[in-house]
């Protein structure tokens, strides 16, 4: 499930012959994060409840995440990218998507989490190194 890049659909939609064109080969409408979690769980075959589980949240919340009843902190998210095994790209989609800030690199927590996504850490792994450097740790955290 690999995302084009922006500046290749920049490119695309520069060279696209009309608007409509365009906007019809990408299917624009609009990502939920609902969809886009499902859209993530049948592309690695995950079962929701095993990724939740593998979050830390509990399996309320996580079935209202999935369906889209309620949305979700940036710190809630995160923990799910980790369980699904996400990389940097689709993590930073996942984010945008639930209208929350993408990872930043200039940003120390935010640089020990790429570090940990593109070395395909696991959650605890991560939450380990987060909490050597003395940041927060990832998870629902009251919600």
């Amino acid at each position: 499930m690999e995302e084009p890049l922006t500046e290749e659909l920049l490119d695309e939609l520069r060279a696209a012959p009309s608007l409509e064109s365009y906007i019809d080969r990408h299917n624009l409408e609009g990502k939920t994060l609902a969809g886009y979690l499902g859209e993530l769980l049948a592309a690695r075959g995950l079962a929701r409840k095993d990724v939740v589980k593998a979050a830390g949240i509990g399996a309320t919340f996580g079935y209202q995440i999935f369906t889209g009843a309620r949305g979700a902190s940036r710190d809630t998210l995160l923990p799910l990218a980790f369980a699904m095994g996400l990389s940097v790209r689709e993590t930073n989609r996942l984010l945008k998507i639930a209208g929350t800030n993408e990872l930043y690199p200039k940003v120390r927590r935010d640089a020990i989490v790429l570090y940990c996504l593109d070395r395909g850490a696991t959650l605890a792994q991560a939450n380990d190194a987060l909490y050597a450097f003395g940041e927060k740790t990832l998870g629902p955290h009251g919600e």
